[in-house]
């Protein structure tokens, strides 16, 4: 595996699932591979959870880790080609793109979308530039369109908590929010559950589907309780509209989930990639009750990232 962008980077996900659960129980069983080898963590926006879990995981691999935190410590970056830069950027992403490949032999970038123009968020601007002129393996950290290394923790999840033979259903339901919040983490998990041996359901108001290419052959239901009927897993997360893009289109009242809505599904374990807004996303109850895997999806976060830096790292070779 050179980039890690996508569940289509994965040429088999239950092999790589596999190789995720057997890090975890030996988690520094290669640390050979990263010796003398360095990963940069670039950070266009705030991370917890993504940076200490992939500094974490590269330790364990034997490497050495730079972090940066472009929007509080970098340049201004200028993205368009061909421009006269006279105006607030001071540096074009080709050349700090490049240097960065100089001082890295992994690079892991995080960048939001802006969620003012569709198109420009969904071409990927800012990952395509940092993969033509990095010259060395890029590792998204989430992207303006994916968060693929929550969605490998989310499918290593559910795989430990299904038990042998069970075909689960996985329910993905929309949830409130004060903001407009990217489509990335939801989009990632329908495209990896889609390709997953579960049975997945996708739940929102109308007006907030995904765009087809993350959702081709799924089942949408916008009647929310009428989808957890049954439900073995419900994922939660908030999103704001495609079509009318990054708008928020309602208050979302009653659609938080809460214990009674719990009781409709197959006594459901509850995931959420947080942070999350408590009380509004999803109830006390249920974060602090037994069906809550939250705790333990993030905790997957590392081997999920070491898993994806062991095989960047073998094709370093």
């Amino acid at each position: 595996m050179k980039n890690y962008t996508s569940v289509h980077d994965v040429a088999d996900i239950q092999a790589l699932v596999n190789e995720a659960l057997e890090l975890k129980k030996s988690p520094y069983a290669h640390k050979e591979l990263g010796v003398n080898k360095t990963l940069g963590l670039i950070f266009l926006n705030p991370s917890l959870r993504t940076r200490l879990s992939t500094q974490k995981a590269a330790i364990n691999l034997g490497m050495n880790v730079m972090v940066m935190n472009m929007d509080k410590e970098g340049w201004a970056l200028e993205t368009q080609d061909g421009v006269v830069m006279d105006g607030a950027t001071v540096e074009h992403i080709k050349d700090a793109a490049a240097v960065m490949g100089q001082y890295c032999d992994i690079i892991g970038l995080r960048s939001f979308p802006k969620l003012q123009n569709r198109e420009e968020d969904y071409n990927e601007e800012i990952l395509n530039k940092f993969i033509e002129y990095a010259g060395v393996p890029i590792l998204s950290l989430e992207s303006a369109t994916r968060h693929p290394l929550q969605s490998l923790a989310d499918l290593i999840t559910i795989q430990e908590h299904t038990p042998a033979g069970k075909r689960p259903k996985v329910v993905l339901t929309w949830a409130p929010h004060i903001k407009p919040i990217p489509q990335c983490v939801a989009n990632s998990f329908a495209e990896w559950m889609s390709m997953a041996d579960v049975d997945l359901v996708i739940t929102h108001p109308k007006g907030y589907e995904l765009a087809p290419e993350f959702t081709e052959g799924t089942t949408i239901e916008h009647d929310q309780d009428k989808a957890l009927e049954g439900a073995d897993f419900v994922y939660v997360k908030n999103w704001s509209s495609y079509e009318q893009y990054g708008k928020v289109l309602s208050d979302g009242k009653g659609w938080m989930m809460t214990n009674e809505k719990l009781s409709l599904t197959n006594d459901a374990k509850v995931m959420h990639c947080l942070p999350v807004r408590r009380g509004l996303e999803l109830s006390h109850e249920i974060l602090d009750g037994p069906n809550s895997l939250v705790v333990k999806e993030a905790a997957n976060r590392l081997y999920a990232a070491q898993a994806v830096l062991k095989r960047q790292l073998e094709g370093l070779k």
